[in-house]
């Protein structure tokens, strides 16, 4: 290197210590294009060294003609771009052509005269690809790189004019002055100070060092710069200063900051299924990394599950309502907010609000205008309350997703001075469209889990009542929300005889097809009881029935799979005689509570769950002591994923261990001992307290089989009737024991009973050893018989036949409401 005065001295070694960092070949030039400082790395790529290019024109040299004219051209087009990057030829000293990129950066000397940083590289050693990129870098503006030397007392001796772009700290409030002298009261400053100060002392340099400072360029933003810092030296190593490069990369890191959120979004926003939860997160993510405050706006129905707002285009004069789902603030209880969270919204039809919904584009206010003109002038409430809060600048974002309208975003600035950019609009689009996508997703799961619920809800029994056999008590909890509406059922069917059949259910998987499927089994239930078939036949027939939706569902997917595995007990009790029949189809089997509270589970055959058909169903049959409780339940509460079934049905039977406990509490406590408030599966319970009938309230007669007993039956039910004073329903009792024994006599084999039952209704059995069924059927007007059947389902309430182990039973029920003659009037006229 050709000797320099120290202060030039100490400018190139500056730029040489830069260069040495990036490993370019430069040189330094006066403003007539003279050399002034010259690198090793230069020398090595022209072959030229110190000695013989210092004080000459380096056009003279380099340039492959050595045109003197040509020379002072590239120093004036030097002077009129204030710098520049492109492609030249140069000559190498042993007159080979060298095609050159070159960057030409301005200088300031000590003087303040013009000085130029000249670099280049040789494209021979860069790809075709890169030459391409480097042609379009040639063309495009470049970020300068500013560059500072300070004395060993910090203070500023040479600086370029890039820096002062960079900070906005004009030249003469640097040279002479220390760096805390020229940003006083920054705390970044001092920190820097030190930093230059250790690297002056050591020798280290300090490479890419980042920190953030509030410059007088910009007081509104704090800025982020990268600096080098390096020791410059004399020809013995003594200390002469420090060398600073400095890069703003504030564009950097915000892109880096908005990566960061967008990451954060990714794991924030959306955590749940609950479109109000994800509106919150969206706020809470948005303050204060962007934002002093946001609100979040949903459209009234979306919370609701219902269909979100029409496709976006123009409103047609109606003004949606909307629902705030989110609010964040950095001021404690969010003062800018008009409305809380979860109150209506209104919408000023003149705002950016329907202009936003309306467009389905994004709008800005960098400055919110307040004016008298403005749409905000028209509402004086929302006005003082931005002048209280301080909001100046307001971006309004629409939410939507898939073509339909979910709501809108507002983000605002109060405590931050800096207005909204565009860059901060484009983030929080992205964190709004990322958001619109969970809302969308969280609006169909609640659409669709309302749907379940709402079909489940009508598909379960709406009022169970008992009657005279059995006091009931029922609870159904649901899974929670990551699972839906699942296939568990309970019912409470009146049968005749003052007898009650008791079934819980449970359907594989959960949403609306568990719900569907239960739905058609419960009703398949229903119509079996109807039936007075014993459990065991009835579970074979349900299991006939589901075998056969398995095979009509074959070809689709999800209801067939619904059904296979599905599990039921169904039991009947009979409180005349205080006995339950029972069997399950792979069901968990019931808890029995004697009335003085001890707990069993009886050995009740297990079977298989309905659709494989594997084997039969067994019934088994027990006697009850009066008061006894029965629970039936699903296996949602007696089996978790963190509890076996073995300690689940420990836990129900301790709870269930409380005699004197009301039904209704008890069924509480047993719902309440649950691990969690929202278990994995559906929760089913049915509990029943039997009941027993009084001898009093029964009446049977052995009959012979003789057509001349007839009227002694019918003797009998009158008086029966007399002494249970239903004397007005004596006359239609009578002709209905007087169809029904006839029946028998005619068409029986072996003697005939007859039961009268008075509970609730008044129910008439006549039984008898043959199997064969009566059937109703509408005769002719010139039939002689066939009106017997027919006339006693006129006249009663229900009517059916069962087969019982010895025979069958016809009944008739009567509601203990007496005919009015009207209708005791038209019986008579059917029967004449």
């Amino acid at each position: 290197m050709a000797t320099v005065d120290s202060t030039e001295r100490m400018a190139f070694d500056a730029v040489q210590g830069a260069v040495r960092m990036v490993g370019t070949a430069t040189a330094v030039l006066d403003a007539k294009g003279v050399v002034i400082g010259w690198t090793p790395a230069a020398e090595r790529l022209v072959g030229y060294p110190a000695a013989e290019v210092m004080g000459r024109l380096a056009g003279m040299m380099l340039l492959p003609d050595g045109d003197a004219s040509k020379a002072s051209v590239f120093a004036e087009r030097c002077r009129a771009q204030g710098g520049w990057s492109g492609f030249a030829a140069l000559r190498h000293r042993d007159g080979r052509r060298l095609d050159m990129n070159l960057r030409v950066s301005p200088l300031s000397g000590p003087d303040g005269t013009a000085q130029w940083l000249v670099s280049a590289s040789d494209t021979a050693a860069v790809s075709p690809g890169v030459a391409k990129g480097l042609v379009l870098e040639s063309l495009l503006a470049r970020a300068p790189i500013g560059i500072i030397v300070r004395d060993p007392e910090l203070r500023c001796t040479w600086v370029n004019d890039t820096l002062e772009l960079q900070d906005g700290i004009p030249r003469e409030e640097r040279l002479g002055r220390r760096l805390t002298e020229s940003l006083p009261g920054i705390t970044e400053a001092v920190e820097a100070e030190a930093v230059m100060r250790r690297v002056l002392n050591t020798g280290t340099p300090v490479v890419d060092l980042e920190f953030r400072a509030w410059v007088p360029l910009d007081r509104h933003r704090e800025r982020a710069f990268s600096v080098s810092i390096f020791r410059l030296e004399d020809g013995d190593g003594h200390a002469l200063g420090v060398c600073a490069m400095w890069t703003d990369v504030t564009r950097r890191e915000q892109a880096r900051e908005r990566l960061a959120i967008l990451s954060e979004a990714s794991t924030r926003i959306g955590s749940t299924l609950d479109v109000m939860r994800t509106g919150q997160e969206l706020a809470d993510l948005a303050v204060p990394l962007l934002a002093d405050f946001a609100a979040v706006d949903l459209a009234e129905s979306v919370p609701l599950g219902e269909e979100p707002l029409a496709r976006l285009g123009p409103m047609g004069g109606r003004i949606p309502v909307f629902c705030r789902a989110g609010v964040a603030s950095v001021r404690p209880g969010a003062p800018e907010a008009l409305w809380a969270r979860g109150e209506a919204v209104f919408v000023p039809p003149d705002s950016p609000f329907t202009r936003v919904l309306s467009s389905g584009k994004s709008h800005m206010e960098r400055v919110v205008d307040t004016s008298p003109g403005s749409w905000l002038g028209q509402d004086p409430v929302r006005v003082e309350r931005i002048h209280e809060v301080g909001m100046h600048s307001c971006m309004y974002v629409p939410i939507h997703a898939r073509g339909t309208v979910l709501g809108v975003a507002l983000f605002a600035r109060t405590d931050d001075p800096t207005p909204f950019e565009q860059d901060d609009l484009i983030l929080a689009e992205e964190l709004v469209n990322r958001a619109a996508l969970s809302l969308d997703n969280a609006n169909r799961y609640t659409r669709e889990r309302a749907t379940a619920f709402a079909l489940q809800r009508n598909l379960l029994p709406q009022r169970l009542t008992g009657g005279t056999a059995v006091e009931v008590a029922s609870h159904y909890l649901p899974a929670d929300s990551r699972h839906g509406a699942g296939g568990d059922w309970f019912d409470v069917i009146p049968l005749s005889g003052a007898r009650v059949a008791l079934v819980v259910g449970d359907v594989v998987g959960h949403g609306i097809n568990a719900a569907a499927t239960m739905g058609r089994l419960r009703t398949a239930v229903h119509t079996l009881a109807d039936m007075d078939l014993p459990p065991d036949e009835l579970l074979a027939h349900l299991d006939d029935l589901a075998i056969r939706l398995i095979e009509e569902d074959a070809d689709g997917k999800g209801m067939a799979t619904a059904v296979l595995g599905a599990t039921c007990l169904y039991a009947v009790y009979d409180p005349v005689i205080r006995r339950c029949t029972m069997a399950r189809a792979g069901h968990p089997p019931p808890a029995i509570v004697d009335p003085h509270g001890r707990v069993t589970f009886p050995d009740l055959p297990s079977g298989t769950p309905l659709g494989l058909g594997l084997v039969p169903f067994e019934s088994v049959e027990m006697e009850l002591p009066e008061g006894s409780v029965l629970a039936f339940y699903t296996d949602g509460l007696v089996e978790s994923r963190d509890q076996d079934i073995d300690a689940g049905m420990h836990r129900l039977s301790t709870v269930l261990a409380q005699p004197g406990l009301p039904l209704g509490d008890l069924c509480s406590a047993v719902v309440d001992s649950l691990q969690t408030p929202a278990p994995y599966d559906d929760v089913a319970l049915l509990l029943a307290r039997t009941r027993t009938l009084s001898p009093t309230q029964t009446a049977s007669w052995e009959l012979p089989r003789d057509p001349a007993v007839v009227s002694t039956a019918r003797s009998l039910a009158v008086g029966q009737l007399a002494e249970w004073g239903l004397e007005d329903l004596a006359m239609t009792t009578e002709l209905i024991v007087s169809e029904l024994v006839t029946n028998a006599i005619r068409h029986a084999v072996g003697p005939i009973g007859l039961r009268l039952i008075r509970h609730q209704l008044l129910t008439c059995e006549v039984s008898d050893g043959s199997n064969s069924l009566p059937r109703l059927r509408h005769a002719r007007t010139t039939d002689e018989d066939g009106r017997g059947l027919f006339l006693v389902a006129q006249m009663s309430h229900r009517r059916g036949t069962r087969y019982t182990t010895d025979g069958k039973t016809v009944w008739a029920e009567q509601e203990l409401t007496p005919l009015s003659s009207y209708d005791l009037g038209s019986t008579a006229t059917a029967r004449g």
